[in-house]
């Protein structure tokens, strides 16, 4: 890898690369993996990167597991399919030559591509006793499935580049879940336990690259002074703790969604875009004050689908969450960026589930991402590593013309 390549790390609420402050600006696709097995649609992983880096977007979280079903990575416990995982391969190799570094997610707590559900279904065939799909956060042998899963991916040859994932600089973090919940144990001791297992998991066979685990940001019982800053009543009782999760050695950064538009469904536009904003403020003075990390804000969007919210308000909605960070960044606070919810090159329509964003079909929005990026560059361009740790003593408001901060 080319010495610009570095890997990224972390240094207090800090993100760096070769000593440089990075930002995370970037957005998710999670389905390239499957797209990159067939070569009929291997080019829309493409596309979407080459879309992407051109309006100067930095990161893609994407899903590195398809548990069961079709274009499975793994059919079994610990059966692969080596065709998906060279497309897993095409996906990594496909972001470095576009200069896009990915987020790589291990598993889901939902049931698409397989999730925690298909773990439980494979423990049952295999004559477990197990009563729910949370088992899968305390059973000795689901739990063997996963590290099986993890040490296979992180351990994997690149077939197109031959560099094992684990010291490839492309990625720039491993994530344990994406959205995990526990619903079977509100006290959070369940999911916990099984965060602060798999964090050393992944740390003992990757302690160079940044890990997350990729939760919502729900307040918990550890903090129940916070309770009321989750979206509503349920939120606190989905057995994760945003401040206990986070205390986990060997989690480096904090990870939160934004999605008002479920979580607030009755909410006017003006009052869902008051609580994107707290939202935001709280998370990042708790990484910044409680956990000394950054906060990486994992998803966020709003559905056009239904018919509430405009394509307006959609952009009014991630102009406030730009405008947050941004804040966040020019006086060196724990915001260490963001990544939409979901963008999608053209012909990929049928995939949308309403929150995607197609560039070429919207150019206000397409604007306004580069004029993020722009806004980011411009910081960055003209403040050293020094002088960005004294942000906080001196804002940089004065480095942007006023109509554009």
């Amino acid at each position: 890898m080319e010495e610009d390549w570095a890997m990224v790390e972390r240094k207090g609420t800090q993100f760096v690369v070769n000593n440089q402050p990075f930002f995370v600006n970037g957005f998710n696709t999670y389905w390239l993996m499957v797209f990159a097995v067939d070569h009929t649609t291997r080019k829309k992983v493409s596309e979407v990167f080459r879309e992407a880096a051109a309006i100067g977007l930095n990161v893609c979280r994407t899903w590195a597991f398809n548990d069961g079903g079709w274009r499975a990575l793994r059919m079994s416990p610990f059966v692969y399919d080596e065709e998906v995982f060279k497309a897993l391969d095409f996906v990594v190799s496909e972001a470095r030559r576009h200069k896009i570094r990915l987020v790589l997610s291990f598993c889901n707590n939902w049931e698409e591509y397989g999730g925690k559900a298909q773990y439980v279904k494979w423990g049952k065939a295999a004559g477990l006793n197990l009563t729910c799909d949370d088992d899968f956060f305390s059973d000795l042998t689901i739990k063997s499935y996963y590290k099986a899963f993890v040490k296979t991916v992180i351990t994997r040859i690149n077939t197109l580049t031959n560099v094992a994932y684990k010291d490839d600089p492309t990625i720039f973090a491993w994530e344990l879940m994406n959205e995990p919940r526990c619903l079977s144990d509100p006290s959070g001791d369940r999911l916990q336990a099984w965060i602060e297992e798999m964090a050393s998991y992944v740390k003992s066979i990757d302690p160079v690259h940044l890990l997350e685990i990729g939760v919502e940001g729900f307040y918990g019982l550890s903090t129940s002074e916070r309770l009321h800053l989750n979206p509503n009543t349920f939120a606190g009782q989905a057995g994760t703790d945003f401040i206990r999760n986070h205390r986990v050695s060997g989690i480096d950064f904090a990870s939160v969604h934004i999605y008002s538009d479920t979580w607030l469904p009755e909410s006017e536009s003006d009052a869902q875009l008051q609580f994107v904003k707290t939202w935001m403020q709280h998370h990042m003075d708790d990484a910044e004050k409680l956990l000394a990390m950054p906060v990486v804000f994992g998803e966020f969007g709003v559905s056009v689908k239904d018919e509430k919210f405009s394509f307006m308000f959609r952009e009014a909605f991630i102009k406030t969450v730009y405008k947050t960070v941004l804040d966040s960044r020019k006086r060196g606070g724990s915001g260490g960026g963001c990544l939409l919810w979901q963008l999608f090159p053209e012909g990929t329509e049928y995939m949308d589930d309403g929150y995607a964003v197609i560039l070429a079909k919207h150019p206000t929005t397409q604007h306004m991402f580069s004029l993020q990026s722009r806004k980011l560059q411009t910081i960055h361009s003209k403040t050293s590593w020094k002088f960005l740790w004294s942000w906080k003593k001196s804002p940089l408001g004065n480095l942007l013309p006023h109509e554009e901060l």
